[in-house]
Order: C-alpha cells, then structure tokens, then sequence
C-alpha cells in the first residue's frame, strides 16, 4: 500500500467519525429507557450528550472539505 493510498483511506475514516457520533446520540436519545434517567442525575449525564460532544469535536474534516474551494473539472 503506498502513501497515497493510505491517505485516502485515512482521509474517509476521519469523514466517517462524526456522521457515526452523531447518529450514535439519536439513536442512544431516542431509544433511552426509563433507568437511564433514574441513573443520571444531570441532564448532561448519560452517553448520548458524550456521543454529540465526539461528534462534535471529530467534525473538523468536514469543515476542513467545506472550506475548500470547489474544484475546476478538467478539460
């Protein structure tokens, strides 16, 4: 494997971690049983609240792609 490649492939796991977190935190929100409330006792306990922060702090290579300028397509 060369470098380029490895490059890309890293390049499409960092765009994988915070679209993964993020759903991650739905799904953790929306399917919380009872126990999970009785277990937490701030609204900022639990795992989804943690899901989103991972989310949040892994989305720099979105914004990274975001910012770039689009590309000319070749003629």
């Amino acid at each position: 494997m060369n470098a380029l490649s490895k490059s890309g492939v890293a390049n499409s796991l960092s765009l994988l971690a915070a679209p993964t977190f993020a759903v991650m935190a739905l799904v953790t929100a929306i399917g919380a049983s009872p126990v999970d409330a009785f277990c937490s006792s701030s609204p900022l306990g639990g795992m989804a609240p943690m899901y989103f922060l991972m989310s949040v702090f892994h989305a720099a290579p979105w914004l990274k792609l975001l910012s770039r300028p689009p590309s000319c397509p070749a003629s």
